[in-house]
């Protein structure tokens, strides 16, 4: 049974490279402007990689334009981690500094394990599978707690 959508939701992973950019434009993709989504790293030291860019093309989510931020970031541009409804960590270390961010918040904090795709595979081909692969858990992970996209 899907849940109702909060109104904002926040993911979170190491460098705000390939699994919250992805999960950001997938849910933005799938339920539209009936909740605000945003995505920050730990750290921002890296650029939106090129094969999530490619993988999420592949189901009409633009990513080329996403900029890398971190937590630290986002709340320098006005982003409170205390505004939003729910943050959804992807990674270990993201649940970590979430659950430190948050200790003072009544804020909801989900932890879904989503495989890092980078450093995968030998071959472009093989590597555009590993990250299909994490963008498929992501999109199951969305439908399973919210239902199916509302659009297309």
């Amino acid at each position: 049974m899907a849940e109702e959508l909060p109104q904002s939701v926040l993911f979170c992973c190491d460098h705000n490279a390939v699994r919250s950019p992805m999960a950001e434009g997938i849910m933005k993709k799938f339920y539209g402007i009936d909740v605000y989504v945003q995505s920050a790293g730990i750290r921002n030291d890296l650029e939106i990689d090129g094969f999530a860019i490619a993988v999420c093309d592949e189901l009409g989510v633009e990513l080329s334009r996403h900029r890398s931020r971190s937590f630290e970031e986002m709340e320098k541009l006005g982003d409170q981690l205390s505004s939003f409804d729910l943050v959804v960590a992807l990674t270990p270390a993201s649940r970590a500094k979430a659950e430190d961010l948050t200790r003072y918040y009544h804020l909801p904090l989900e932890y879904w394990p989503i495989t890092d795709p980078s450093g995968s595979g030998e071959t472009r081909d093989t590597r555009l599978e590993a990250y299909r692969g994490s963008r498929d858990e992501i999109v199951r992970q969305l439908t399973a707690r919210w239902g199916e996209p509302s659009t297309s």
